[in-house]
């Protein structure tokens, strides 16, 4: 691996707090995943989280999820394809919009939460946001779980699939991420977060019960609302940097 893309989801939050941190971690990322105002955020936040993103040079992406705002849409669910398809199709179109009144542009989608581990496991809910994405626009890269359901269907309508993998979340034996229902789903130390990024260097992720899972990566995610994520990603760019890979955002083909 010679270079490898961070993300974080942003625009989710209107909290000082969580808009200072944000603050600090765009200068440090190449993607950054928008909130389009179902699960959270709203066209003002989409608005000045595009705008830092524009400053750093950060691709702005779209984080379509489902409706769930009192679950924050991370509530397990099923969803017809009909449902999803509008679902995420309304999604880019609003944040479409919002990016519009700048005139700057969709670079990405990446799903989230359910809606995100429902298309990693689920091959007609993958085939519908996959479809979604291309009739919106098939030139946007997907992000999608590594060696997910997601990836193999998204490639099979022609999307460039950018595979992700987390360094703050634990994973299963099947790849799948911890539910975050369940203890120690989220990495919580520095030495944590090292150790899984030197393994997704090195093409694989050890799960919670031991397991050696292999992965391809892209992309690398940081989760915003993470407490310690400004001080983790300098820990990231400064392994990589050391690994000799460099931090640079997914062009796609």
């Amino acid at each position: 691996m010679t270079a490898l893309d961070l993300n974080s989801d942003m625009g989710e939050y209107e909290r000082p707090e969580f808009l200072a941190r944000e603050a600090r971690l765009m200068p440090l990322i190449t993607s950054v995943n928008i909130a389009c105002g179902v699960h959270a955020g709203n066209p003002e936040l989409m608005r000045r989280t595009a705008t830092l993103a524009t400053q750093h040079n950060v691709a702005i992406g779209a984080h379509p999820g489902f409706p769930d705002t009192g679950d924050f849409g991370r509530r397990d669910r099923r969803a017809s394809p009909n449902e999803i398809v509008s679902l995420v199709s309304q999604q880019l179109t609003t944040l479409s919009d919002v990016l519009a009144l700048d005139h700057l542009s969709l670079i990405h989608v990446k799903p989230h939460g359910a809606l995100y581990n429902l298309t990693a496991r689920d091959r007609d809910a993958a085939d519908a946001l996959a479809q979604a994405v291309a009739a919106f626009d098939r030139r946007l890269l997907l992000f999608a779980l590594a060696g997910s359901v997601l990836v193999e269907r998204g490639r099979s309508i022609g999307l460039t699939v950018i595979e992700e993998a987390f360094a703050d979340r634990a994973y299963q034996s099947d790849g799948t991420l911890v539910p975050r229902s369940q203890p120690g789903a989220l990495l919580q130390t520095e030495r944590q977060v090292v150790r899984q990024l030197h393994e997704i260097l090195n093409g694989y992720i050890t799960s919670i019960d031991g397991q050696r899972v292999s992965l391809h990566a892209d992309s690398l995610c940081v989760h915003a609302d993470t407490l310690h994520a400004v001080e983790f990603v300098h820990l990231i760019g400064a392994e990589l940097k050391s690994s000799g890979v460099r931090i640079a955002r997914q062009r796609g083909t």
